[in-house]
């Protein structure tokens, strides 16, 4: 047999070994599943249709009419240092990248000649104010923990990468990036800025605390001025990019974050509260640290890190050390340290981790002080 058909057997056995031994007479286990499928419930009344289909077709239209090369050929060696830093940190909402994505993005721009400050800061920024992560933060966890998440991810990035660039001072030779040219989208700004205005629009009226007739009105109004919109001024080939890019969006990300909202929910009961209030239940430097740590080497799909701390705020969590894991979880985990070394080497990536880790501790920190 072939090497296909051994994995195929191997994947077979398992599932029928998970089929075989599980406890379907425990009452744990029970009420575990059916809490998984309870919070997979709540956020497809609460956060779906109104939160994140929005925002994956918001992402999918940035990728159509927002060219990658336009911005990241300001993270050049030859680029003013305020001007890089300031692109780099918010090149995340700008590009629509997720943790998958922005360790090619990075590689690609240290190669092409970025310098090593911004490149860190883009590495950072880019999965931490993911457009669809902001919103669904700020509809799931609150616009306190979410403003929070978008001023501290942008304000570390920056930190992080000067000081990168302070301990490893590097010489680079000023350089373009070599990139194809892109045909743009054949339509005025006025058109483009107008279809993004009335898209964000849908989430900022959805996070609005009106009345919830006013509020779908409102929604359906915008919606269907967008679909207008588009039907006047977009061409087939353009809707059908973007559809596109939503679809690729969606088919990568929906899928992550139904199972990862299932396991926090199938984890939830399991976990002892006094547990988690002992490590941390309180605003302290070791409870920021050791969410850091854990948001550090741990692997979180994107949006996933969202329902889990969700889960883990019900059982105790404070809103410092909460943040803090928001902060480290999406930009680090152990598959991207092991990229991440192939490109900096192992000094640069273990001081890159260690600052990630100590800045995410110290703004949780703060964010727990300002709460309280």
């Amino acid at each position: 047999m072939e090497k296909r058909d051994w994995m195929i057997i191997s994947i077979m056995g398992g599932v029928f070994a998970l089929f075989y031994f599980i406890p379907y007479n425990s009452a744990w286990f029970n009420n575990s599943v059916v809490n998984g499928v309870n919070l997979l419930n709540d956020y497809a009344k609460q956060h779906v249709l109104t939160c994140l289909i929005p925002a994956l077709f918001i992402a999918g239209a940035i990728i159509v009419f927002i060219q990658k090369d336009k911005v990241l050929k300001y993270l050049g060696s030859g680029a003013k240092k305020y001007v890089s830093y300031s692109i780099a940190s918010i090149s995340g909402a700008i590009l629509a990248v997720c943790s998958c994505t922005i360790l090619p993005l990075f590689a690609g721009i240290r190669k092409r000649g970025a310098g090593l400050g911004p490149a860190i800061t883009f590495l950072f920024a880019g999965p931490a104010i993911n457009i669809a992560a902001i919103f669904l933060t700020m509809s799931v966890l609150g616009y306190e923990i979410g403003l929070a998440r978008i001023i501290a991810a942008i304000t570390l990035s920056i930190l992080v990468g000067v000081t990168m660039a302070l301990i490893f001072r590097e010489r680079l030779e000023k350089g373009t990036f070599l990139s194809q040219e892109a045909d743009d989208p054949k339509l005025s700004n006025l058109v483009i800025v107008s279809f993004f205005i009335l898209m964000v629009g849908v989430l900022v009226v959805n996070g609005l605390q009106i009345d919830k007739v006013l509020k779908y009105s409102l929604m359906g109004l915008l919606t269907f001025s967008t679909i207008i919109l588009v039907w006047v001024r977009f061409g087939k080939e353009l809707i059908g990019k973007w559809l596109e890019e939503t679809w690729t969006f969606s088919k990568t990300i929906l899928p992550l974050l139904f199972a990862g909202v299932f396991v926090a929910g199938f984890i939830m009961p399991l976990l002892p509260e006094s547990l988690i209030t002992g490590l941390v239940g309180q605003n302290t430097v070791l409870g920021n640290l050791i969410a850091s740590i854990f948001g550090a080497f741990m692997y979180f799909s994107t949006l996933t890190e969202i329902p889990i701390v969700q889960a883990l705020i019900s059982k105790g969590m404070a809103s410092g050390p909460a943040l803090a894991l928001l902060l480290s979880g999406p930009s680090l985990s152990l598959p991207n340290m092991l990229v991440i070394r192939k490109v900096l080497g192992t000094t640069k990536t273990a001081v890159y981790v260690g600052l990630v880790i100590v800045y995410s501790t110290i703004a949780g920190l703060i964010f727990g002080v300002i709460i309280a």
